[in-house]
């Protein structure tokens, strides 16, 4: 019985918390030659979800690839977590995806062949349920499990949604709750004592394929997905790729209940911490924001979910039709402002 293994025992880091932290990647990043093909629509210069190939006038693909090891112990829910983790970089740019890829690193002297079997199962799962086969992949032998997928979507190259588009007065809407770092690593601790694994699963194999179709129907001026550097850390990347600022409200974003318990238990992942330290040169608590809730916007998420720069007057509108869809836990959270471009200010709650 392959459900009886914890695969989180044999991952020193979990899921997106395993990403090397922003600050690490922002400068080598910079160092690299510039791209000059003209078809390269989007590419790693402001840090997007994803890169955008133009083909022809009305048709661009969609690039991305993610991977990383055990976020849960079941390798079915791997896999499946996995694959929609992955084809979230191609919603969050306003895509489609076409096909897939499996990037596999496998300690077989120690697990046996079934274990991949099940994860590979649940992400070709998760792949049909989003219209996508994963038509092959690469393997290699590795001290821990790691999985993911390369992925391969379509865009009309009019209707990119990148993430340096958000103007001053766009509403910040976010469609998953937060804090999904913190209660998978406190099953992973054996913490978890509220079985809030199950809820942060749930979440996590949730396809943004919906909300993205939503988001699309209105007038959206930016968009990303929060994974590994958490809500701050990729709207710190929105901000500095438009030039704008923003106002986050930390009693109207979502968290998962178990989340704020268990951060007030210091139970938090190290890649919390790293985008904590990070978006200190970024970000402005107001004195009423703790330091746990603090982390609860900075905390790694593994699958989470959109997060759009929508036109004020579209707001309510797209929380309408995505709670119609099943996403209850949508809000809008904050607002992009033009004040101190680069900056972004957590306050209590809204205000005018």
């Amino acid at each position: 019985m392959t459900d009886a293994i914890r695969l989180t025992q044999l991952a020193k880091r979990a899921g997106c918390a395993a990403k090397q932290p922003p600050g690490y990647l922002l400068s080598l990043l910079g160092s690299l030659p510039a791209i000059t093909d003209p078809n390269v629509l989007v590419g790693n210069a402001m840090a997007d979800d994803a890169a955008v190939y133009k083909l022809s006038e009305d048709l661009a693909l969609v690039l991305t690839t993610d991977f990383f090891t055990p976020i849960v112990d079941r390798p079915y829910d791997f896999g499946a977590i996995a694959a929609a983790n992955a084809l979230s970089d191609v919603y969050a740019m306003g895509g489609a995806p076409l096909t897939a890829l499996s990037i596999v690193g496998f300690p077989d002297a120690v697990l046996p062949p079934e274990v991949l079997g099940d994860i590979l199962r649940g992400a070709a799962d998760k792949a049909a349920e989003a219209g996508v086969a994963i038509v092959g992949g690469h393997t290699i032998k590795s001290d821990e499990p790691i999985f993911g997928l390369a992925v391969v979507g379509k865009v009309s190259p009019d209707k990119v949604l990148s993430n340096n588009g958000a103007r001053p007065g766009d509403v910040l809407i976010l469609t998953k709750p937060l804090g999904l770092g913190i209660i998978t690593t406190a099953a992973k601790n054996n913490e978890d004592k509220h079985g809030a694994i199950a809820e942060a699963i749930r979440v996590m194999t949730t396809l943004n394929r919906s909300a993205a179709e939503e988001i699309g129907r209105v007038e959206t001026h930016a968009l990303t997905d929060v994974t590994g550097f958490g809500l701050l850390g990729h709207l710190r990347n929105v901000v500095a790729a438009s030039n704008v600022s923003a106002r986050v409200f930390a009693d109207a974003a979502p968290v998962l209940p178990a989340a704020r318990e268990y951060v007030n238990a210091g139970i938090a992942p190290g890649g919390t911490h790293a985008n904590h330290r990070f978006l200190a040169d970024w970000v402005t608590y107001a004195a009423g924001v703790s330091k746990e809730e603090q982390l609860i916007l900075c905390d790694a998420q593994t699958s989470g979910g959109l997060l759009a720069a929508v036109a004020a007057e579209r707001a309510d509108a797209l929380l309408s039709a995505l709670r119609t869809r099943g996403m209850s836990e949508a809000a809008a959270i904050g607002r992009i402002e033009s004040t101190a471009p680069n900056r972004i200010y957590v306050e209590r709650s809204w205000s005018v």
